[in-house]
């Protein structure tokens, strides 16, 4: 018996090696000045282990976006910002693509991200009081997910406060439903910047629904300045949104790349290798076979 478990682990964590080293497809990070701004591709909406259920450590999620190609990402662990921080620390040492300490708050009633803070904040206040808490800290608020049940919780006051809303994200892109719920938040206000994220946990492409960004300076404040003042453009299947001007100077210069992700076969290969990994992993534990 003991046996069969050694192979059984063994096999698995060999499957995950092979897949995973099929799936291994790196994306070139691409310099483009555009009306003399730095275009970056960003991923705004990304999550690390530990405590914030991904199966990527903040340093091999730092590794990830470099791969993808991003020129920058927003950490967004649940409730907390210690694991953003331990992110950025990681990419500032191997001068890896910029990493802005985020939050996701996450309550019954809605969900934001926090992007350029120093302190957690508080979801356990009305959503116009979170964005007010965000903006002391010279942060900029972005409303995670907006589907129909979040929606009552930005009321008129939030709206004003609000900087962006996500309008295109991986299940919005071959979800129709999703898409029109999307577009129905990110159209109730002209003052909010438009926004692709992953959300990403570990499983799929990361970058897979992301946000070009017309910064002044390649630097995470940049990066804020740029969303606060709606410097942003995302696509999705049906179109693209973002600031007119912004949109304007992309199709003068011949538009932006999609970023397509991976051809299906490659994003199943990876998501096959990090579920057999997880599995290997845990029966190595549970059966005492390392």
């Amino acid at each position: 018996m003991r046996h069969f478990r050694t192979i059984a682990v063994g096999g698995c964590f060999l499957a995950a090696l092979v897949a995973g080293t099929m799936s291994d497809r790196p994306k070139a990070s691409v310099s483009r000045e555009i009306g003399g701004y730095h275009v970056l591709s960003a991923d705004l909406h990304v999550h690390s282990f530990p405590i914030s259920w991904s199966t990527l450590s903040a340093w091999d999620t730092v590794l990830e976006a470099r791969h993808q190609g991003l020129d920058a990402i927003v950490m967004t662990p649940h409730n907390h910002v210690w694991v953003a921080k331990l992110g950025r620390w990681f990419s500032h040492i191997i001068g890896g693509p910029l990493v802005l300490v985020g939050e996701e708050l996450t309550s019954s009633r809605y969900h934001m991200i926090a992007v350029g803070i120093s302190t957690a904040v508080s979801s356990r206040q009305p959503a116009a009081r979170a964005i007010d808490d965000v903006h002391r800290q010279g942060g900029i608020a972005i409303a995670a997910h907006p589907y129909a049940p979040f929606q009552p919780a930005y009321d008129a006051e939030a709206m004003q406060r609000l900087d962006g809303s996500e309008v295109v994200r991986p299940e919005s892109q071959h979800d129709d439903r999703a898409a029109s719920e999307l577009r129905e938040f990110f159209e109730r206000s002209p003052r909010l910047a438009a926004i692709g994220a992953t959300d990403y946990h570990g499983l799929g492409p990361l970058g897979y629904s992301r946000t070009y960004i017309f910064a002044r300076e390649r630097t995470e404040q940049g990066v804020i300045d740029a969303v606060r003042e709606r410097r942003t453009v995302a696509y999705d299947r049906d179109g693209v949104y973002g600031d007119r001007d912004m949109l304007a100077l992309a199709s003068a210069n011949g538009g932006l790349p999609h970023d397509a992700p991976d051809l299906p076969i490659f994003a199943g290969l990876a998501v096959f290798s990090r579920i057999a990994a997880l599995i290997a992993l845990s029966a190595a534990v549970l059966f005492n076979r390392w």
